[in-house]
């Protein structure tokens, strides 16, 4: 089992970051429930919409509106676990998910490359997502594997699971997965379960875990809320992650922005603990301002790292780990 360094202890014996008081995350998180408990969210599944309401939320079935209570909100976040184990084919590939340690992984997914051995920019398949694999692999700082590439030479509608297949064939680190919908879904769960000996296993030791996305403002979409219902439901690890966008998709401001994510993510860990109390998760976040001139969003800028950080300090808050993007 593989535990990485720590970092972020307070006896400030190095150097750190620390971009919000713990008076500053409460006022965040109390604005998070006035928004969760007076505006709500859009959620487009009619599966989410029951679980929502039979865990106590108030539901609207004709506007698709849910809005959940403050009291639901602390419950659940008091059910998700401080430790989270993403196992990996081989155990010494284990990687826990704590406070003060910090991992690495891929992230994707790209759709395009440039070959190897001609040079040549072309679209991503198969074949270059169980090369990738074999590479992270072999890469000792690579800890996990997220989808990497989108394997474009299969159809659409189940090119999720020439990816799962592809990757899990060629790697014996853990992957983190993407479904589109609970079908596809069920099916990568199937292919991780007949590899390490059925369900039962498959939730001592995960393998996998599904990760999904909210569309910022405010909205779970029906095919990503409900593969994390499958993910949860067999007790894998979820990452509910938002990509939102300052100055697009939520306020321009960045404390606005973080209201609007932390609510987001907040909803997907309600569903979650709901669907099964003590599920593990992780607080995911490639949330980023919005270039106002270009339209496009700034993946690298100086504002995505503020907002990486004060992601991460939000999920020391509710110790739950966190996943963020890279800069």
């Amino acid at each position: 089992m593989k535990r990485n360094l720590e970092i972020g202890r307070t006896s400030y014996s190095g150097f750190s970051l620390n971009v919000f008081s713990d008076d500053d995350c409460f006022k965040i998180h109390l604005d998070t429930l006035e928004l969760l408990e007076s505006v709500g969210l859009f959620c487009e599944s009619d599966r989410a919409l029951e679980i929502f309401e039979a865990g106590g939320c108030r539901v609207d079935y004709k506007t698709k509106n849910v809005r959940i209570p403050a009291w639901l909100v602390e419950d659940s976040v008091h059910k998700a676990p401080p430790r989270v184990l993403m196992a990996g084919r081989d155990p010494k590939h284990d990687v826990v998910l704590e406070g003060g340690r910090v991992n690495f992984l891929t992230f994707g997914e790209g759709i395009m490359v440039i070959d190897p051995y001609t040079g040549e920019r072309r679209p991503s398949t198969k074949q270059d997502i169980g090369d990738v694999a074999k590479l992270c692999d072999a890469l000792e700082n690579v800890d996990v594997i997220e989808q990497t590439l989108n394997a474009r030479d299969k159809d659409e509608r189940v090119a999720m699971l020439h990816n799962a297949e592809a990757t899990l064939s060629n790697t014996t680190k853990h992957q983190s997965q993407g479904a589109d919908n609970a079908h596809q879904a069920k099916l990568a769960i199937e292919m991780a379960a007949a590899i390490v000996g059925g369900k039962d296993k498959l939730k001592d030791r995960p393998i996998i875990s599904g990760g999904g996305c909210p569309v910022s403002p405010l909205t779970l979409p029906e095919g990503n809320t409900e593969q994390l219902i499958e993910y949860a439901s067999v007790g894998l690890p979820c990452n509910p992650l938002s990509m939102a966008m300052a100055g697009g998709s939520t306020p321009v401001t960045l404390a606005g922005t973080m209201v609007v994510h932390n609510a987001e993510i907040l909803a997907y860990i309600v569903m979650i603990q709901l669907v099964n109390p003590g599920n593990p998760c992780t607080y995911g976040s490639s949330t980023t301002i919005l270039d106002l001139r270009r339209a496009v969003a700034t993946v690298g800028c100086p504002e995505l790292g503020m907002i990486s950080a004060a992601v991460a300090r939000m999920a020391h808050y509710y110790n739950i780990p966190s996943f963020v993007a890279g800069t």
